[in-house]
């Protein structure tokens, strides 16, 4: 017969961190769960908030996905690298399936489409589109980058107005540097694939980048904004966290990523998402390595939690 503490393991085993942390029998358990549901609901600015009931290494890991909460603060979490908050999704989207969860699934899914331009830059910016490091030549003689009303740029009236304050927005007070962060970042990740890739009146705003790496890179952000389009993050918008009431079942997700897959197979770097790794969404991982140029694979920052909470509970 299964005692309360074996059903408590049993929740924290299965990533019940909210659910679990309610019912937990000590202070110490309810911090690790609270912690662990901050992680499972991608709650990047509070990643790097105190957890004293945490390992070390797992709070280090759950830093490294933070992201800055002032143009100054250290260290720059994901805006040094989106690589661990990439592994960090693909765990997330994981457990999500696991527990059949496809609504939240879905909406990390299209976090990671909304970023994905950045992660393709990260080689040549040498950071993750921190606004206080862009380089100087997105402003040089000739650029269109960040002006507004400018009708020769392809860039929408959004993306020009967040190409402007992302200029700008490192010497803002923290409030001013928040609110862009809500509203506008991802709008210039996305602006900088289509400088790079989809632009029809190219400017000087990309030739900051070396020649020799500009068809990759190209090559790169072109699949991340095809990634964006795709019939997968397209479901978003038939879920409650978009724009209508329904939740894709599980099969409707398998076959909208079938076609996605589908859909990308169509230079080197989409046809990664081709490949069968075991993944929930099989490919997704590889994909997103591609278009890092680096190997990203699923996080273990979840199970660790998941795995440190059971622990305690154990020593009850």
């Amino acid at each position: 017969m299964e005692t309360t503490r074996d059903l408590l393991i049993t929740l924290a085993r299965r990533y019940a961190f909210a659910d679990l942390g309610v019912l937990a029998p000590a202070a110490e358990i309810a911090g690790a769960c609270e912690f662990g549901q901050r992680l499972l609901s991608l709650d990047a600015e509070d990643f790097a908030a105190e957890a004293k009931a945490v390992p070390t290494d797992l709070r280090r890991q759950a830093r490294a996905c933070h992201m800055p909460q002032t143009p100054r603060e250290q260290p720059r979490g994901a805006l040094e690298s989106l690589r661990p908050a990439y592994g960090l999704l693909l765990e997330v989207i994981a457990v999500r399936w696991h527990r059949r969860e496809l609504s939240p699934m879905i909406a990390a899914v299209h976090i990671a489409s909304e970023y994905l331009p950045l992660l393709a830059f990260e080689p040549q910016l040498g950071h993750a589109g921190d606004p206080g490091r862009w380089p100087d030549g997105l402003s040089s003689t000739g650029s269109r980058f960040g002006v507004i009303g400018d009708r020769e740029c392809d860039h929408t009236k959004s993306e020009q107005s967040a190409t402007n304050r992302t200029l700008r927005v490192a010497t803002e007070p923290g409030q001013g540097w928040r609110a862009y962060f809500d509203r506008q970042h991802s709008q210039v990740a996305g602006a900088f694939a289509v400088c790079v890739a989809a632009c029809r009146n190219p400017c000087t705003a990309m030739d900051w980048v070396e020649p020799e790496q500009r068809a990759d890179l190209q090559l790169r952000a072109r699949t991340a904004l095809a990634f964006a389009e795709s019939p997968l993050v397209r479901l978003r918008h038939a879920a409650p966290v978009g724009h209508g009431f329904g939740v894709p079942s599980p099969e409707e997700v398998l076959d909208a990523w079938e076609r996605s897959r589908a859909a990308l197979d169509k230079n080197a770097v989409g046809s990664a998402a081709t490949k069968d790794d075991g993944f929930p969404l099989p490919g997704l991982p590889a994909l997103f390595s591609a278009v890092a140029a680096a190997p990203i694979e699923p996080a273990t920052l979840l199970s660790g939690v998941s795995e440190h909470i059971a622990g305690l509970l154990e020593r009850q």
